[in-house]
């Protein structure tokens, strides 16, 4: 035999030699696998909705729903029909692709992507992660599990929405043919879930060992009362989501503990906690109350715009009474020939209470400062401006907003208008004036009424000022006043609504992410222009509450109930048809309807404390109302 032939038969057996050893280790994990593993639960006929750009037909996916341990520890599976035999399942997300909070470029807001996230935020991941194999199912271990939402709307298709502990809710799953309470039962071999006093359908999870005997049997281990205080009723008005969400939970449960009698316990025990024991196999699903029934919706009329004006004024030039100004205001507009002159004391330009001579002298000043901002970035050379790319940024992202901000409007339309010059003016030195915020897209639409309205570049632009002290924190880069805003929102629906909000929840559609231009730029491209300058001079007088722009966002989805509810439409249409009600609202109806709302609200809570009963009651129903009546501000 060659000294070649040799070689290759050493060859030959060396690979045969790999080839069993690695058959053998695949072989002693796949025997390893299936020793570590074990199915508790499982549950077909679950559906996962998701909000992909994908038919109507593909949207609903059909699948399994598991409960497993794998080495020990539990995990709850969902896993789609055509993956069944595939490896370990994942999650895909619509928004944040996983560990590095990356953004998702594929991801369509549904309205103009400039506006779908103003910045980036990422943020630390300490949690465990879903399991990401770039399929649609899901393994998410049970200690991770945050809480989950169970509801019906009326239509009769249960769905529940686990969120973990990372905060990133999963796609609903939607029960075709029941399950949810054998789900529970099994769920709660592993942890507990506790019923949050703000929303009956909400159950917080806890990890087994974390029984009602782990939890602090006083107020001092509670940690919520801090500084001696014992008045939880003021920590919510000061702090209503994280008394809510975080220490007031513990005291419910604190006061279910001190207050159930033995008994009770043990009957809870075995159906499970936080379960309201159900003659049927399916859960009957608990809607959101405020702590007591809300009464019916008043009747509201608007009334006659503001049309006096020197009335208002003493013989020094002060108005005289300037809460009914603005009471008459709030209830019918202001007439335009006054616009000008009124806006300036909406806006903050002018002190209610200074004299005419005294805002002349404001006039010079505030016109003296307003130049000098403006020669600083006037007078940025070509080469400077090279150097400093954040100026570089503003002026780019400026013009490019200002050639396409009302453009139908006859004070901006045209090339060369001189309109446009004084909107890039203003804007440009607003970066100046605030340069740690600087300009942000959107700030073109709220300054575009303003200058139409004065005609003039100072006064436009310290008007403009006085608007982002009301909204600035709409355009920061943590973006968490929008996100509390949606939060607020949200809140405010469950409890005038909860068969829509119930809808839209199983439509991937609870997060109302298509609200956000609303709040952002208060409606602005919602109603036509002259709309929005009785709008916005509605919300400046702050009445009859600070966040009377929610219950308008209210109004609005209240009025589409009809047309979303029983109806074939998902995400993506509902996207799609919130998007179409852009110049078809009737503006003095949504006013009307969202005024009722506050005073629905009001006559709540002039009923409210006569119909505490007993401690138990009294710290639920106080969650979830003074939760609903802190989003109004000072309305206490």
């Amino acid at each position: 035999m060659s000294r070649d032939a040799v070689r290759w038969a050493e060859l030959s057996m060396s690979r045969k030699r790999d080839v069993t050893f690695v058959l053998e280790e695949a072989k002693q994990k796949m025997e390893e696998t299936v020793k570590d593993y074990k199915l508790i639960f499982e549950k077909e006929g679950v559906y996962l909705h998701t909000n992909a750009k994908k038919t109507v037909q593909e949207t609903g996916i059909p699948g399994f729903i598991r409960i497993v341990e794998r080495a020990g520890v539990p995990a709850l599976e969902w896993s789609p029909l055509e993956d069944e035999g595939h490896s370990t399942p994942a999650v895909l997300y619509s928004r944040k692709d996983g560990e590095g909070g990356e953004e998702d470029t594929n991801f369509d807001p549904g309205y103009e992507p400039d506006w779908a996230v103003i910045s980036t935020v990422k943020k630390d991941r300490e949690h465990a992660q879903v399991k990401d194999s770039g399929q649609w199912a899901f393994s998410l271990p049970l200690s991770e599990l945050y809480s989950l939402r169970r509801a019906r709307f009326s239509l009769g298709r249960n769905f529940m929405v686990l969120t973990s502990r990372g905060g990133y809710p999963l796609p609903p799953l939607h029960f075709h043919r029941g399950g949810t309470r054998e789900l529970l039962r099994a769920l709660q071999h592993y942890i507990i879930l506790d019923q949050s006093p703000v929303d009956g359908r909400l159950f917080l999870a806890y990890p087994r060992d974390s029984n009602s005997a782990a939890f602090p049997q006083s107020f001092d281990k509670l940690q919520i009362l801090e500084d001696g205080g014992s008045d939880i009723v003021s920590r919510f008005i000061h702090d209503p989501y994280a008394t809510t969400f975080g220490g007031f939970s513990k005291v419910t449960n604190f006061f279910r503990a001190a207050l159930r009698p033995p008994e009770t316990s043990v009957m809870r025990t075995n159906q499970g906690p936080g379960l309201p024991s159900q003659p049927d196999d399916e859960p009957g699903f608990e809607l959101i109350t405020c702590g007591v029934e809300l009464g019916p919706r008043p009747a509201v009329t608007r009334g006659r715009a503001l049309d006096q004006w020197e009335e208002f004024l003493d013989s020094e030039g002060r108005v005289k009474e300037p809460q009914k100004v603005k009471e008459l205001v709030f209830r019918g507009g202001i007439t335009p020939s006054l616009r000008k002159e009124v806006w300036k004391f909406l806006l903050g330009f002018y002190p209610w209470k200074s004299t005419s001579t005294e805002r002349e002298d404001i006039l010079r000043v505030k016109t003296d400062e307003y130049f000098r901002m403006k020669v600083q970035w006037k007078s940025v050379s070509e080469e400077q401006e090279m150097r400093n790319s954040l100026l570089r940024g503003y002026r780019s992202l400026i013009e490019r907003d200002v050639n396409r901000t009302d453009r139908n409007n006859t004070f901006f339309s045209g090339n060369d208008n001189p309109g446009l010059t004084l909107l890039h003016d203003v804007l440009m030195t607003y970066c100046m004036y605030n340069f740690d915020l600087g300009y942000v897209q959107g700030m073109s639409d709220l300054l575009s009424p303003i200058l139409f309205v004065t005609q003039n570049e100072v006064e436009s632009f310290w008007c403009l000022t006085g608007f982002m002290e009301l909204v600035h924190q709409n355009f920061e880069e943590s973006q968490e006043a929008m996100k509390q805003q949606l939060l607020q929102l949200s809140i405010l629906l469950k409890a005038l609504d909860p068969e829509l909000c119930d809808f839209l929840d199983s439509q991937d559609s609870g997060s109302l992410c298509f609200c956000f231009r609303w709040l952002l730029i208060w409606f602005k491209r919602e109603f036509s222009f002259e709309d929005i300058l009785t709008l916005w001079e509605v919300l400046w007088t702050q009445l009859p509450c600070d966040n009377f722009h929610l219950l308008i966002a209210c109004s609005i989805l209240e009025s589409q109930r009809g047309e979303l509810i029983g109806s074939d439409h998902d995400f993506n249409t509902i996207l799609k048809h919130i998007n179409e009600l852009t110049m078809k609202l009737d503006l003095q109806t949504v006013l009307r309807e969202a005024e009722a709302i506050y005073l629905q609200f009001v006559c709540c809570k002039l009923i409210f404390f006569g119909q505490l009963s007993s401690p138990v009651s009294d710290a639920v129903q106080l969650g979830g109302f003074f939760l609903i009546l802190s989003i109004f501000g000072h309305l206490l």
